[in-house]
């Protein structure tokens, strides 16, 4: 058997799947085309395991590895897509950027934040002194 048949079928596959996971943008077609290039990588470890006629079968014993990672990593990216699409509504690659590193809005009823002129070496866990109006301290008899 020559090898350039299936290096040649390999080399497209990956092409083909390289592609796929640049140009699609549903998160399933681009899972399907990581599929179509690990598929390419075991072809080739087969082909060459088959050329040089190795006693061990590494070639072989590797492509069951390959393809035991391949149907974890489709279970897991599967989970995860479907997760996304429950939450999202879409499984669009473009629009999934809630992983994304941005800073927290500030909350509503914490307003902007600290402020940047305030004295840095006062005490964090210091309490502010209670108010006079405050309904805590008992209120003094009007004479």
């Amino acid at each position: 058997m020559h090898l350039l048949y299936p290096v040649v079928l390999s080399a497209l596959l990956f092409c083909t799947g390289v592609y796929g996971v640049l140009a699609r943008r549903n998160a399933v077609l681009v899972l399907m085309a990581v599929e179509l290039m690990l598929n390419a990588v075991n072809l080739n470890l087969v082909a060459f395991d088959v050329w040089l006629r190795d006693t061990l079968h590494a070639g072989q014993a590797l492509t069951l590895f390959t393809v035991t990672i391949a149907a974890a990593e489709i279970g897991l990216g599967l989970a995860i897509v479907l997760l996304l699409y429950r939450r999202r509504g879409t499984s669009s690659v473009d629009r999934l950027d809630e992983l994304a590193d941005r800073p927290d809005p500030p909350h509503p009823d914490q307003g902007a934040g600290p402020d940047p002129d305030a004295d840095q070496d006062a005490d964090p866990d210091a309490r502010p002194a209670p108010d006079a109006t405050s309904d805590d301290q008992p209120r003094k008899a009007a004479a």
